[in-house]
């Protein structure tokens, strides 16, 4: 009783099985829970395990998911939102049947890695023309993945600042010179 008369005690810990093996189930688990659900859609789509993270992505993910076939935009939807409603289900599914958490990245014919280039590329001449109008401009409403691109894209420019304004779907970033703020 606290720490009277007690011994050092000697802990052995193996873990049940690796981190490589672990990867590989959640891989194969993931695949076939996709694979189901666009069967059960009436999709006609391959899924393929990616070996490269999709960029952007600050959490560690191991298990990259990519969808091949023909005319897939029904899957992407609007702005990327069923891509992500897709992803959240296997996610829930995946954590239910592994119980525990996986992070898994799902893509359709690289979507998410050319989204993710358009929008740095737009955040940079966004910003020339905010810098050479004098004034700050809001961008449309954007959903928090392409907002964090936005402001990762211009966190270190030299003349420009970005903001986060709104609530909920309406939230919209602002770029607004430095000078201003």
């Amino acid at each position: 009783m606290l720490g009277l008369g007690a011994e050092e005690a000697l802990v052995r810990v193996t873990p049940l099985v690796s981190a490589a093996e672990e990867e590989k189930v959640v891989a194969e688990i993931a695949k076939g829970l996709l694979e189901k659900l666009l069967t059960l859609l009436g999709v006609d789509g391959s899924v393929e395990l990616e070996n490269q993270p999709v960029v952007g992505q600050d959490m560690p993910v191991s298990v990259v998911l990519n969808i091949k076939g023909d005319d897939l935009g029904i899957l992407i939807g609007r702005r990327g939102q069923t891509l992500a409603a897709l992803q959240y289900m296997v996610r829930i599914m995946l954590g239910h049947q592994m119980k525990s958490w996986s992070p898994i990245i799902i893509d359709i014919e690289g979507y998410k890695r050319r989204r993710y280039q358009a929008l740095q590329t737009f955040a940079r001449n966004m910003a020339e023309h905010v810098k050479a109008r004098g004034a700050s401009f809001t961008l449309e409403p954007m959903p928090p993945y392409e907002r964090r691109i936005i402001h990762m894209a211009l966190a270190d420019h030299p003349d420009v600042v970005t903001q986060s304004i709104g609530l909920g779907e309406a939230r919209r970033v602002v770029i607004i010179l430095k000078d201003e703020e």
